[in-house]
C-alpha cells in the first residue's frame, strides 16, 4: 500500500483553487476551515482531515480519489 501523497493533494488542491480565480482566504471563509490549513495543505506540511477532504470534493466538485491522488479525473 503507498502511503498519501501531501504533494500531489497540494498540487491539486491548489491547482483547483487557482482555476476557480479564488484565494485561500476566500476557500477558507466559505468552507469554515482555516486559511493557515489550506496553506500547509497547499504546500504539503500537514495531511487534511476527512471533513475536509468532504467539503472541498464537494466544493471543487471532484472526488475525493482524485483530491487524494487516487484517480485523475
Amino acid at each position: 500500500m503507498n502511503e498519501f501523497d501531501r504533494q500531489v493533494f497540494g498540487e491539486r488542491l491548489k491547482t483547483l483553487r487557482t482555476d476557480k480565480n479564488i484565494g485561500q482566504n476566500i476557500l477558507s471563509k466559505e468552507l469554515g476551515l482555516s486559511n493557515a490549513s489550506i496553506s500547509y495543505w497547499e504546500r504539503g506540511k500537514q495531511e487534511p482531515t476527512a471533513s475536509a477532504i468532504f467539503k472541498l470534493s464537494k466544493y471543487f466538485d471532484v472526488s475525493s480519489d482524485y483530491l487524494l491522488g487516487l484517480k485523475d479525473d
